[in-house]
């Protein structure tokens, strides 16, 4: 039995709505966005979650959606991409992640990527792209502490490749 104390990747689940939406409103306001696209969560969480579990499409490719979660905490999302577009290939990557303003600064982002790598491999995945912009330090940061290795940038984009190893943990960047 795993330790609902250690933060872990799930499937997004219903059992995390308060938590879910509290987050993502935290973050929304930490950033002055709007919360409007929190409308359909609000209206029928079960539903949102249905369509975000699993494999579906968004970007023209098949996608699957983590949460990163520490008991019945919501701490942020990661999206594995599960292979790539033209326009993926210069921004966006094969994963995305992000870590919710209440919870930042911790490592999360570090461990939740770390975390999501093998989920990766197991898609069938040797290597993947990850982007950031070029004024996001964080990101380069946690890009970085799982064996990301710079690549071309693209505009504003910033561009690194983690190869992933055949066992658990992190890649060791491209060869």
């Amino acid at each position: 039995m795993s330790d609902l104390s250690e933060p872990r990747l799930v499937q997004p689940t219903t059992a995390l709505r308060e938590s879910y939406l509290a987050g993502e409103r935290a973050d929304c306001l930490a950033e002055g966005r709007s919360t409007e696209w929190l409308a359909p969560a609000v209206e029928d969480f079960d539903a949102f979650v249905a369509e975000r579990s699993g494999v579906f499409v968004r970007w023209d490719v098949p996608c699957t959606t983590f949460w990163y979660v520490v008991g019945q905490d919501y701490l942020g999302t990661l999206m594995i991409r599960h292979r790539l577009t033209p326009e993926l290939t210069n921004v966006g990557g094969h994963v995305g992640y992000h870590i919710v303003a209440p919870w930042r600064r911790r490592g999360h982002a570090t461990r939740m990527l770390s975390a999501g790598l093998p989920e990766c491999r197991r898609l069938g995945l040797d290597q993947v792209l990850l982007t950031c912009t070029r004024d996001n330090e964080a990101s380069r940061r946690v890009i970085l502490a799982n064996g990301g290795v710079p690549d071309r940038p693209y505009g504003d984009e910033d561009r690194f490749w983690i190869t992933l190893g055949e066992g658990p943990g992190t890649g060791e960047g491209r060869r």
